[in-house]
């Protein structure tokens, strides 16, 4: 009888204790143990991936969005994956699947409306639709009470601009200006193109709003782009009927083109609407608490500005561009009584879970080896071609992770006997809505956290190239550095390490609960988030390479006679960097549906954590702002400079706790 890896290990293991089992000895014992299972980079195991690859990563598939029925599929597909691996799928609940609900957008309710009375006493009762529009990124609820105009609501002290600055706002509704300022000067401080700054995002005024005690904001375009976009069309259009009149031949090829571009620009001109209102689900939908805001017609705007203060909207504008100041103020006499009527959509979307339990005396003992299924779908929030329709297949992101897991799944499933450790294999969904399906996991375990001792992922392992491999984690247990230096020298891969527990993916929310992760990942390419993330540019050996390593680390864990330790390393990893914001070191729990920023944890050594917040605080404001989600959270910190020493309250249970934290510089 071939002699097994558990038997290789128990004839070894007593006479060399875990803690300096190292180089040379595992290589040895690997190599020695791969024999037991037969040749793990067969053809046949390549062609399991290729296909496994082809199957969740087919058209039919829809791109395993949420909501989808290819995503459903793609669950079923893989449970039955698990069982025919000899995995017991019933341990959650007597199935595979771990169930919870996810937000999906939202849909309109009944009663939207507005009403504004002007100085003059005339009452304004807006049509939804023509001159207003509600915004899927806003709240809901009832708003009376006065108004402010605040110019482009936005803060930029750098620029030494800020619209807020001399305005009480307060339990006002507000009238916010879309894009920038100064937009018809290519050098002025905002100038980045298209009127698009990262002061421009509707979320970032709407947070600005939110935190300074708005009960409501009106979204208004401004008047530049839409004059800009019909002066461009007229000038072309003015140069067409030119080339038309100075034609000769009327007849010839030339002259033909010419009329029929003469023509599309007048249609184009035609049809130019100048003052569109923004879609209902433009923007997306926002988590935690907010304030009502709606998007209104320019033609109303100016009406309410010209009976309170006897200026348009283009001429608060002009203004605002040719002093280089804002023209924020007080609308005397004005006020509003509105509602919007909007519900987050809550779908019902699946983990699929699979067990092999372990054998002897630490058989109590958990390590899950994880990846998400999910993707985008059609496009959409996260794509990076946001007007696609077409289906983002996600191959490498993240069918090449899943199909890992499923080949994973039946080289250890085969093994003729039991690990010392229960695996857990989990592929995770939601992960593209903020690792969902991962935060779901560890605040419902179907086994004990305090009794897993690791997790192991996998997050786009299909686009191997050079042998490079990044091993995220790295530094989260001392016995990681020799088996993962002893499993890549056999299958000669040369690894990147990030040593941080907390980055890109669901091994996040497991290290966020001390426990200690390793998370497997061959890098960003030009396809990623992307309709051309195929399976046709997969590297298939590199892939069942990465996961013969990954055996190899499962394997060497399970049957450690310790479990390994955790290590506290501070800071997060991330695939890039973004933003110019102060270190403060939180990390967000997306799972959580809390008027407040929620979060899971904060990153050992941080600024967050040298100030007392804790895995579970709300935090409700910070430097004297309201924080109603991660939006206004983030905003509050792009306001802030490292060194600064500021006043957070959290809510902490029931209890609001202040506490102060001095942010530090950036992390690279």
């Amino acid at each position: 009888m071939t002699t097994s890896k558990f038997t290789l290990f128990r004839l070894t293991h007593h006479l060399i204790p875990a803690q300096v089992m190292t180089g040379g000895f595992i290589v040895a014992v690997f190599a020695m143990a791969s024999l037991a299972v037969g040749d793990s980079d067969s053809p046949t195991s390549d062609q399991r991936l290729l296909n496994d690859v082809k199957q969740l990563a087919s058209d039919e598939s829809e791109g395993r969005g949420v909501g989808t029925e290819g995503l459903k599929k793609a669950a079923e597909f893989i449970a039955e994956s698990f069982r025919e691996s000899g995995l017991d799928v019933t341990t959650a609940g007597g199935d595979a699947f771990q169930e919870f609900n996810i937000n999906d957008g939202a849909r309109l309710g009944e009663n939207n409306s507005i009403e504004i009375t002007t100085p003059s006493g005339k009452v304004l009762d807006l049509k939804q639709g023509t001159d207003f529009e509600v915004c899927s990124f806003g709240g809901t609820g009832t708003v009376t009470g006065d108004i402010v105009f605040a110019g482009y609501g936005i803060v930029a002290e750098d620029l030494e601009y800020n619209d807020f600055e001399n305005i009480d706002i307060k339990d006002k509704t507000v009238i916010i200006v879309r894009r920038n300022p100064f937009q018809s000067n290519p050098h002025g401080p905002f100038a980045v193109g298209h009127g698009i700054s990262r002061h421009a995002a509707l979320t970032t005024k709407l947070s600005q709003a939110f935190s300074r005690g708005a009960s409501a904001v009106l979204f208004v375009s401004d008047p530049f782009s839409a004059q800009s976009e019909r002066e461009q069309l007229e000038e072309k259009l003015a140069e067409a009927k030119k080339e038309v009149d100075e034609l000769t031949d009327e007849t010839s090829q030339d002259a033909k083109n010419a009329k029929a571009h003469l023509r599309q620009l007048e249609k184009l001109l035609s049809e130019l609407d100048d003052d569109p209102l923004m879609e209902f689900g433009y923007g997306g939908t926002r988590s935690g608490e907010s304030l009502p805001a709606f998007h209104i017609s320019k033609k109303v705007c100016s009406e309410i500005l010209k009976d309170s203060i006897g200026k348009s909207l283009a001429d608060l504008e002009k203004q605002i561009d040719e002093t280089g100041k804002p023209a924020s103020q007080l609308l005397p006499d004005c006020e509003i009584a509105a509602e919007a009527s909007l519900e987050i959509i809550r779908v019902p979307v699946r983990n699929v879970v699979g067990v092999l339990e372990g054998e002897g005396p630490n058989s109590d003992e958990t390590i899950v080896i994880g990846a998400h299924f999910d993707h985008l779908g059609r496009g959409g929030e996260g794509s990076l071609m946001p007007n696609s329709k077409e289906i983002h297949n996600g191959a490498d992101d993240n069918a090449s992770g899943t199909a890992g897991l499923l080949e994973l799944a039946r080289r250890l499933g085969k093994r003729e006997q039991p690990l010392p450790r229960r695996i857990v294999f989990i592929a995770f969904n939601g992960e593209e809505r903020g690792l969902l399906g991962a935060y779901e996991y560890v605040a419902n375990p179907l086994f004990p956290l305090e009794k897993t001792v690791a997790m192991f992922n996998m997050d786009m392992i299909g686009r191997l190239v050079d042998d490079k491999l990044t091993v995220f984690g790295s530094g989260t247990s001392s016995v990681w550095e020799t088996i993962i230096d002893a499993a890549a020298e056999k299958q000669a891969l040369q690894l990147v390490k990030k040593p941080e527990g907390f980055g890109p993916s669901d091994h996040a929310a497991f290290y966020g609960k001390q426990i200690p992760v390793l998370h497997l990942f061959t890098g960003i390419h030009d396809d990623y988030h992307r309709p051309s993330d195929d399976w046709d540019k997969l590297n298939i050996d590199g892939m069942s390479r990465v996961i013969s390593l990954l055996e190899d680390l499962v394997v060497a864990t399970a049957q450690l006679e310790e479990r390994p330790d955790y290590v506290e390393i501070a800071g997060s990893a991330a695939l890039t960097r973004t933003g110019s914001r102060p270190y403060f070191g939180s990390i967000p729990d997306f799972g959580q549906e809390t008027k407040g920023y929620a979060i899971s944890g904060v990153a050992p050594g941080s600024p967050a954590d040298e100030g007392g917040l804790k895995g579970g605080d709300v935090i409700v404001e910070m430097a004297g702002k309201k924080i109603g989600g991660l939006d206004d959270f983030d905003l509050a910190l792009r306001e802030l400079e490292a060194g600064d020493q500021v006043d957070v309250v959290v809510l902490r249970g029931t209890e609001r706790v202040p506490l102060k934290v001095t942010l530090a510089t950036p992390k690279n």
